[in-house]
C-alpha cells in the first residue's frame, strides 16, 4: 500500500467516559485487522501468509513475525479442523509490545458464537515472571471476550441503562475457552502485558465468525448481531 491517509474526527459526548483496559487499541485493531482479513479474501490469499507478506521490511518485522509465527506454529494454522470449528488470526503492536492471537471458534445453528481456544503469542521485550504474563493474558481474553460478546453501555433519558452485573453481562465461566500463551521475548526494555492482548482478541474471532459464516463483523457488541446462516 504505497499510499493511505488515516484521519479521524474528534467528537466529545455529553456522556463522560473513562479508561478501558488496551484504550483505543481495543477499536484500532479490530478495525484493521477485520479490515486486512478482508484484503486478504481479496487477493485469493490465506490470511496468516498474507499478513507475513505485508510485515515485509518493516521495522520491527523480527517482532511481528517473532509473535505471529509463534501463534500460527502453536494453533496447528493450516491443520484440518473438527467439522463446525473454523479459525481466526490477528496481530498488534500495542505500547511497545508485539501479540499474535489464533482462535478456534464455531457458530451454532441459533447464531450462538463461541470461542473453544485461542492461542495468544507475546513479545514484552523481556520477562521476569512468565507465570505472572500467563495469568495476564488469560485474564486479557476474559475481558476481550465480554467486550466482544457483550460489552455496551446505553443511554435512556439522559443516564446509563446498566446498574450492576444483572444487566451488563459478563463472560461466564462456562463460555471460556482454553487459552495457550505462547512468550517470545526479544529482550530490551519491559514494556508490559496485562493490556495488549486484549486488542487481538475482538478481531480473531470476529475473523473466525467470517470463515464460519461468511458474513463480516463491523460493529461490536456481538450480541447485536444475527449470526445464523439462513
Amino acid at each position: 500500500m504505497p499510499h493511505y491517509l488515516v484521519d479521524y474526527a474528534m467528537r466529545n459526548t455529553h456522556v463522560p467516559v473513562g479508561f478501558w483496559r488496551c484504550v483505543n487499541h481495543t477499536q484500532n485493531c479490530f478495525f484493521r485487522e477485520s479490515f486486512i482479513d478482508e484484503l486478504a479474501l481479496a487477493a485469493g490469499a490465506d490470511p496468516y501468509r498474507y499478513r507475513r507478506n505485508l510485515i515485509g521490511a518493516h521495522k520491527h518485522a523480527d517482532k511481528l513475525l517473532g509473535v505471529l509465527d509463534a501463534a500460527a506454529e502453536r494453533a496447528g494454522w493450516g491443520t484440518p479442523l473438527p467439522a463446525g470449528i473454523h479459525r481466526g488470526i490477528a496481530l498488534n503492536e500495542a505500547f511497545g509490545t508485539f501479540v499474535a492471537a489464533v482462535c478456534e471458534a464455531s457458530v451454532s445453528a441459533s447464531g450462538e458464537a463461541r470461542m473453544h481456544r485461542i492461542v495468544v503469542a507475546l513479545d514484552p521485550g523481556t520477562i521476569v515472571n512468565p507465570l505472572s504474563v500467563e495469568t495476564q493474558v488469560q485474564s486479557a481474553v476474559v475481558y476481550g471476550l465480554t467486550a466482544t460478546l457483550y460489552g455496551e453501555i446505553t443511554i435512556q433519558n439522559g443516564r446509563v441503562e446498566q446498574e450492576n452485573f444483572n444487566d451488563y453481562r459478563m463472560l461466564r465461566m462456562a463460555e471460556m475457552p482454553k487459552v495457550e500463551c505462547v512468550l517470545t521475548p526479544s529482550g530490551g526494555f519491559c514494556s508490559g502485558c496485562g493490556e495488549q492482548p486484549v486488542s487481538v482478541v475482538a478481531p480473531a474471532l470476529c475473523n473466525a465468525i467470517f470463515a464460519a459464516t461468511g458474513k463480516r463483523i463491523r460493529s461490536l457488541p456481538l450480541k447485536n448481531h444475527d449470526l445464523r446462516n439462513a
